[in-house]
């Protein structure tokens, strides 16, 4: 769990960019199978981490809501749906 703790510290950048470097390992075909299967594991963290991160973004965006002249009348929720 040591692996799954590291990478709930990392921000997203840190952790896309760690994610396109094992894609890039997967994708040359030269990993032994066993490490293959590691890093996958690994990949597979980092994007559900990513995910994550991007959804809690989203919730907190807002967009501007108008009054009927125009003008900001405050904030509300952006609607990601």
């Amino acid at each position: 769990m040591a692996a799954a703790a590291a990478v709930s510290a990392l921000s997203f950048e840190q952790a896309l960019k760690e994610l396109e470097g094992i894609v890039a390992r997967l994708e040359q075909g030269s990993v032994p199978l066993e490490e293959s299967i590691a890093i996958y594991e690994r990949g597979d963290a980092l994007r559900a981490h990513c995910d994550a991160l991007l959804k809690t973004a989203e919730a907190r965006v807002e967009k501007i809501r108008l009054a009927a002249d125009g003008r900001p009348a405050g904030t509300e929720p952006l609607d990601v749906g």
